[in-house]
């Protein structure tokens, strides 16, 4: 075994037990651990990604060198790699572009406690992409949970606190099911080893038994990582917790966390049960159902939004209806879709928080949909950044979200039965994106007269240093342009990394 092989555990406790180091250093030092931390973690997956290209095989590294039931295992190919690095980029400039906020809005006391809980999410999510065993997949799924509350309710205030507590309950509801599922497999299979788990399967459906059991299974993990991820209609919680909290926040949670849940669903369908039984068992139909509301009524909640942080929240929803209208189609083309999706999506509403972050702070903080007027102009490069963001969101040529679309638009080809809701529903979509995303660019682009401007006096202090937020916005628009502009290399990684990956 080559030494890189141990990267993935190495950066899973790496980020587990830097949370504790975070709480016995002092502010600063613990932003700089943290930072640290996520660029050493994002560098090592980097050398990991490397080595399964050259290899062209996905390996297994089992914790203490003991095989199941005994050990617990990482499975690590292509498509983990790939996630991994992606997530690790766009963490860390989200934590990077929201950095000013974090001083001015959090008390000094919390700040540590904020990089705790990054810590413990970023290792969460490494755990979901990399493990191979269910049991612990669900463990880190409730660590995630806690983290996330706690990023949404560091700043105490009553709309956070609110938001918080509606994620916890409808989190914990969507846990519950996950481990009702799992608690089902393991009656039936025996197994909680992923691998282990799919062969049982696969015999016991081959000759007809338990049939019932294992689609009461797949429903209950299915629904409640749906319900975990803001499927419509189980978002109620969302525009709370990502209008209200910390930019840093809101950026990781609609980036990251929800799509740590759609990612452990994919590998559920392709690695635990089969993607050709969850075909069969109409799951996909339900879910590509689902998909599609979402994807209009997200945005139609968006476009009756005068609050641009909850506008920007609402087309999460809207963006995760993609999502699962890509894994309803129940084609290998439909997966590799909504993997891009992922990727795409977490680069664009990341860097349209920080933007919008960037206009509100040169409108006296408001976040009002009028009170933006003429913003782009008192903040360039946040008027710019916005811009690609929006464009990119409603499928412009040369954006990530235009390959998303392209390749949605592909997938639905092949699946014959759903080839027309689907064409609509992109088509629907796409101009309601339009209708609330331009309107929004018109609104920061349109001067303000001169005496409202003078009456308004936009004279924020923290406008004088926006450096940090800079190299954010220009680093997620380079990211944006990359994946629109040089999208092949990426796909043929996630197409070559599916096929390794079940």
């Amino acid at each position: 075994m080559e030494f890189v092989q141990n990267f993935p555990f190495i950066c899973i406790i790496l980020s587990l037990f830097s949370g504790p180091l975070s709480s016995i250093l002092d502010r600063k030092k613990a932003k700089w651990v943290n930072i640290t931390v996520i660029t050493a973690i994002g560098a090592m997956n980097v050398a990991v990604l490397q080595f399964v290209i050259r290899t062209g095989e996905a390996y297994v590294y089992r914790m203490g060198h003991f095989s199941a039931p005994w050990g617990n295992e990482i499975r690590v190919g292509v498509l983990e790699a790939v996630m991994a690095v992606f997530f690790c980029v766009i963490m860390l400039l989200s934590m990077i572009g929201g950095s000013l906020e974090r001083e001015r809005e959090l008390e000094p006391s919390k700040e540590n406690l904020y990089y705790i809980m990054v810590n413990l999410l970023l290792s969460s999510l490494l755990a979901l992409i990399y493990t191979n065993d269910l049991f612990t997949a669900y463990v880190f799924v409730e660590i995630n949970t806690i983290s996330a509350c706690g990023l949404i309710m560091i700043k105490q205030n009553g709309r956070t606190i609110v938001g918080a507590t509606r994620y916890m309950i409808m989190s914990l509801l969507g846990s519950g099911m996950l481990l009702l599922g799992i608690c089902f497999l393991y009656g039936i299979t025996g197994h909680l080893l992923m691998s282990n788990i799919q062969e049982i399967v696969r015999k016991i459906y081959s000759v007809g038994q338990y049939r019932m059991p294992l689609l009461v299974a797949l429903g209950l993990m299915s629904v409640g990582l749906a319900i975990k991820s803001a499927l419509y209609p189980f978002h109620g919680w969302l525009p709370d917790a990502y209008g209200y909290s910390t930019v840093s926040s809101a950026a990781i949670l609609s980036s990251l966390v929800s799509k740590g849940y759609i990612f452990l669903l994919i590998k559920i369908f392709s690695r635990v049960i089969g993607f050709d039984i969850v075909r069969d068992s109409r799951v996909v139909n339900v879910l590509f159902v689902f998909g599609i509301v979402g994807m209009i009524m997200g945005s139609v909640d968006a476009i009756r939004e005068s609050n641009v942080r909850r506008m920007i929240a609402y087309s999460s929803v809207a963006q995760i209806g993609y999502i699962y209208m890509g894994l309803g189609l129940g084609t290998t083309a439909g997966v590799i879709a909504s993997l891009f999706h992922i990727i795409s999506h977490a680069a664009t509403k990341s860097l349209l928080f920080v933007a919008a972050s960037g206009l509100t702070d040169a409108s006296n903080d408001s976040t009002d949909f009028f009170d933006l007027t003429g913003a782009g102009y008192r903040n360039k490069l946040a008027g710019v950044a916005f811009t690609v963001g929006s464009l990119s969101m409603v499928g412009i040529p040369a954006c990530a979200g235009f390959i998303s679309k392209l390749l949605f638009a592909q997938a639905s080809v092949e699946a014959v039965h759903k080839l027309l809701p689907a064409l609509i529903a992109l088509a629907v979509s796409t101009v309601l994106n339009a209708v609330y995303f331009m309107k929004t660019v018109i609104r920061i682009y349109t001067p303000e007269k001169k005496e409202v401007l003078a009456a308004k006096q936009f004279t924020p202090a923290h406008m004088s240093d926006q450096k940090a937020k800079s190299v954010a916005m220009i680093c997620f628009i380079a990211l944006n342009l990359l994946l629109g502009l040089k999208s092949e290399p990426i796909v043929e990684l996630l197409q070559s990394g599916l096929q390794m990956f079940a």
